[in-house]
């Protein structure tokens, strides 16, 4: 079934300058692929062989339902009054429009008022949510702290008992279409403020200092043994920001400085017990 789906959008990709996306069979097919990636049965990114690959058919999904939805406003809820009711206009749904409780209860997250959750991300049991941002396509595993005003982009995926700092930005991406979003792998932490962005996997258990910027073009450097990483981190690293001297001037003088993130270590016991998520917010 899902193959089947899978050659239909890659159809309607090929022919997206002359079909009719009014046509409710194609918005249905399209929307189907929405509503799997909401329940987590599908994901924009998966780990095969130890290696993660995009499922590019997805992002064209994703991208093909702003061309098959129309803006319409929706609502945070019913009331007699305009007062505490907040108000939307957009071609996406928020994932929990119209939940009861007993939808809340067999999903089994928590999200603290003012965290918003665009429809099509998973949020998978014990996460918490604190006033934040994940964007439509993202994939949030169990056990996981989004922290307050922390971002998670569009398609990013984020591991098991993962800590994002509050504050901190986690990068999206739908276009182009063979780029990896971010990925950050089971039991890392992210610190307060730090940015990951461009397609960097950040692998198992690494600890990212507050304020560490990465991209794709920026220099990971292993302090212990000089090798240099790009758009990557290790499994357990620790990740503070740093500088690379930068290259004499004409006049002999010392250029600036570039930004460069530094591998300090790799994680131990101790780091570890001071970065972990606390099991009391999730009784």
């Amino acid at each position: 079934m899902m193959s089947e789906i899978k050659n239909e959008i890659e159809k309607f990709w090929d022919n997206k300058d002359s079909i009719n996306f009014s046509d409710e069979d194609i918005k249905k097919k399209i929307l189907s692929v929405l509503a799997s990636l909401d329940s987590g049965e599908l994901r924009v990114c998966e780990k095969v062989d130890n290696s993660w690959i995009t499922n590019e058919w997805i992002k064209k999904a994703i991208l093909l339902s702003f061309r098959s939805q129309d803006n319409m406003m929706f609502s945070s809820g019913i009331s007699n009054s305009r007062r505490g009711q907040y108000s939307w206009f957009d071609k996406v749904f928020l994932k929990t429009s119209g939940w009861i409780e007993d939808e809340w209860t067999k999903r089994n997250f928590r999200s603290v008022p003012g965290a918003i959750i665009r429809y099509s991300s998973f949020i998978a049991e014990n996460v918490v949510l604190m006033p934040s941002f994940v964007n439509l396509g993202a994939y949030v595993d169990s056990g996981t702290m989004i922290d307050t005003w922390a971002t998670v982009g569009s398609c990013a995926q984020i591991g098991k008992n993962v800590h994002i700092s509050g504050g901190a930005g986690i990068g999206g991406v739908l276009e182009p279409l063979q780029a990896n979003p971010v990925i950050i792998e089971d039991n890392c932490f992210v610190g307060a403020r730090s940015e990951i962005a461009e397609g960097v996997i950040v692998e198992e258990g690494s600890v990212i200092s507050m304020g560490v910027y990465i991209g794709a073009s920026t220099k990971i450097i292993d302090r212990e043994s000089g090798e240099i990483f790009f758009g990557k981190i290790p499994p357990y690293s620790v990740v503070v920001p740093g500088s690379i001297p930068g290259k004499k001037l004409p006049n002999g003088e010392s250029g600036p400085s570039l930004y460069c993130a530094v591998i300090v270590k790799k994680v131990d016991a101790r780091t570890r017990s001071k970065t972990s998520i606390n099991d009391l917010l999730r009784s």
